[in-house]
């Protein structure tokens, strides 16, 4: 099945990513877009990847592009990083860092 904007989970982390990548008010444009064939694997249904997953879901979806695009930038950021190290600790790696230069 082909997909517009990406089907997958971690497909998906990359495409926001390089959405969470741009400036403020370029950001949330067609960011949720990324969400709607996003799926997230049975394997972390319950942890802590499903709620930072769900958090970030609901600041993306409930968010209007062009309104307080500065104020909330900073919040899916922080939250999607969250979910990335949790996503990596949920694949085994206990360590999983963002880095000094994240």
């Amino acid at each position: 099945m082909t997909s517009k904007f990406g089907h997958g989970f971690v497909v998906n982390l990359v495409l926001i990513g390089r959405h969470l990548a741009l400036p403020p008010e370029q950001a949330f444009l067609g960011l949720a877009d990324h969400l709607d064939q996003m799926v997230l694997p049975d394997q972390f249904r319950g942890t802590g990847v499903e709620t930072l997953y769900d958090q970030m879901r609901k600041r993306i979806l409930w968010h209007q592009a062009g309104s307080i695009d500065k104020e909330e930038l900073p919040e899916v950021k922080r939250l999607f990083d969250r979910l990335i190290v949790a996503v990596d600790q949920g694949l085994g790696i206990h360590d999983a860092d963002l880095g000094s230069f994240a």
